[in-house]
């Protein structure tokens, strides 16, 4: 079968928000503290919340009060003027002392291939969304007074979160440093990749090198959850990688699986940053859980999109090549629910993908499945979630406030709607 015939399976993108079903799939990342690694339990006809107000929504998505939805905006406009001096400072943090390694750490922060910066800008939104009044309660159980994180956000402070946004972005880059060396690919970003052009040992020593300055940049916050969160992080996507490289027969046809591994390769870097610019902010525990939550069901609806494209989009669209996730063997939700409807695909995930016709084969029982459509609408049902932590926010009055929130709301149909 071609891809033109899969890139026509209808998609689920001309409708944003669906009304929230119980999901045949769904897991539960407990955020114990006194565990570094969240554990999945099975979970097949519910979605598990750690936040228990999420339980219900106060307002289904797509009929939400007009505070979320009353204009368009872009979010990523809203903080343009950041964003340039981040990259800025982000171009002046990589500089090294040899030559080779400084340029091959600045490698994708020069001007015209940072990417999209989609986390630096979800952080810094982020950060303005959770900028209310903090309640305060008494001995006797009264609240009675408030502090003023959101009388005026403080220059100080704004800084601390910009950092956070800084070192999100180099942990990201440094991962993508490591991944293209393990996956031996050749291209990045619509460029040549690192290892691709300078070799991987050069690409793992930046990728290292990014890791070692971001510790640095983490270490001057002088706050030991944020860096145990965001330590955490790199535990995770080490975690997530050997997860994928080690997996058996029973755990690559797996969803619990597959969903716990895209959450440590993924979804654990903005859920746990958007936790850290909560805490920074002196949010209560609450708070910085539904932070945790949006970027926890953002991160997962994009990766799950991300699957899809790996089939419908072009190389020149991805700025990779297309099919990169099937032809390393890896098998992607997509696939995961065409074989729950052709059981006999597992047959043919079990000789892997070395040769040519096996990946055939199996494009061609995707093609009539409706396994592209389904990791839509479980993407779509994660972006609702992730929507709904928003929506779950103190209320507020302050204009920029609420902007800014209507921005992350934005963000969640963005990721389930774009097509590279």
């Amino acid at each position: 079968m071609s891809l033109s015939r899969i890139s026509r399976i209808t998609r689920n993108g001309s409708r944003w928000f669906r009304s929230h079903q119980p999901s045949s799939y769904g897991f539960l990342l407990s955020n114990n503290s006194h565990s570094s690694t969240p554990k999945v339990f099975s979970c097949r006809e519910t979605y598990s919340w750690t936040v228990p107000s999420l339980h219900v929504f106060k307002h289904q998505i797509h009929h939400q009060s007009s505070s979320l939805v009353e204009e368009q905006l872009d979010p990523f406009s809203l903080v343009a003027d950041e964003l340039s001096v981040l990259a800025n400072r982000l171009r002046s943090m990589v500089i090294a002392e040899v030559p080779k390694l400084a340029s091959a750490a600045e490698y994708f922060f020069k001007m015209g291939v940072e990417g999209k910066r989609f986390r630096p800008t979800v952080l810094l939104l982020m950060a303005t969304a959770l900028n209310v009044r903090i309640l305060e309660t008494t001995t006797s159980g009264v609240e009675t007074t408030t502090r003023g994180v959101g009388d005026a956000l403080t220059t100080e402070l704004r800084k601390r979160q910009q950092s956070v946004a800084e070192i999100t972005e180099m942990i990201h880059v440094a991962s993508l440093l490591h991944d293209d060396v393990l996956d031996d690919a050749d291209t990045r970003r619509g460029i040549g990749s690192l290892n691709f052009v300078m070799g991987n040992k050069v690409a793992v020593l930046a990728g290292d090198f990014l890791l070692s300055r971001a510790c640095v940049a983490l270490a001057s916050l002088k706050n030991t959850e944020v860096v145990t969160l965001l330590a955490t992080v790199v535990e995770h996507l080490v975690t997530g990688e050997t997860m994928q490289m080690t997996s058996t027969s029973e755990q690559r046809c797996s969803m619990e699986y597959y969903m716990q591994k895209t959450y440590y390769k993924t979804a654990s870097l903005i859920s746990n940053s958007c936790k850290a610019i909560a805490l920074l902010a002196g949010q209560t525990t609450e708070v910085a859980m539904l932070a945790f939550e949006y970027g926890k069901n953002l991160g997962l609806a994009y990766q799950l999109i991300d699957d899809v494209l790996d089939f419908t989009g072009t190389s020149a669209s991805l700025g990779k090549g297309s099919l990169s996730d099937i032809r390393h063997g890896i098998v992607t939700a997509p696939i995961l629910f065409a074989m729950e409807e052709f059981p006999q695909l597992r047959s043919v995930i079990d000789w892997g993908f070395d040769k040519p016709e096996n990946i055939d084969v199996a494009l061609e029982y995707l093609g009539k499945s409706r396994g592209i459509q389904r990791t839509r609408e479980l993407a779509a049902k994660h972006a609702n979630l992730a929507a709904a932590a928003i929506d779950s926010l103190p209320e507020t009055d302050d204009e920029e406030v609420r902007k800014s929130r209507r921005a992350l709301v934005d963000l969640t149909q963005r990721v389930i709607t774009r097509n590279k």
